[in-house]
């Protein structure tokens, strides 16, 4: 049976979001470890569980995961499991208005330039595996961008 394009699509009613969500794991320098791509309307922490199996080939290198306050149950209890830290990152309590978190900064700006391929700026894609192929060629395409070959 063919996928409905409508199959993988909810509401968030909190964060606004019609269709779906996309949710990753990166480097410091915004490169793309693991994507994941899900129906909106499913809680952020429990789909994010997905995103790290069991010591992968390139969980070596990894060793504390910084979120934000949306993963602090199920999906950091699997990190703690897998023997990772968890870090949450937020701003100081004292400070108002917009104030960039260390470290949390770098998805955000990873989710900034993926906006600027045509593709992603807009859910064309059938099914949530599509979408996670387009999110991993689009950054491998800007990481070939910024080498220098000399």
């Amino acid at each position: 049976m063919a996928p409905r394009i409508f199959e993988h699509r909810g509401l968030d009613g909190g964060k606004h979001v019609n269709g779906r969500k996309r949710q990753i794991i990166t480097d410091v320098q915004g490169r793309i470890l693991a994507c994941r791509v899900h129906a909106a309307n499913g809680h952020d922490g429990a789909e994010a569980v997905a995103l790290l199996p069991a010591r992968p080939g390139w969980g070596q290198r990894l060793v504390t995961v910084v979120t934000d306050k949306g993963y602090r149950g199920r999906f950091a209890g699997h990190v703690r499991r897998l023997g990772l830290a968890h870090q949450v990152g937020s701003r100081p309590p004292s400070a108002r208005g917009f104030v960039p978190v260390a470290k949390r900064w770098v998805v955000e700006r990873t989710f900034a330039w993926l906006t600027g391929f045509r593709r992603l700026a807009i859910d064309y894609e059938f099914t949530p595996r599509s979408h996670e192929t387009w999110l991993l060629i689009a950054n491998r395409t800007m990481c070939l961008n910024r080498m220098v070959i000399v």
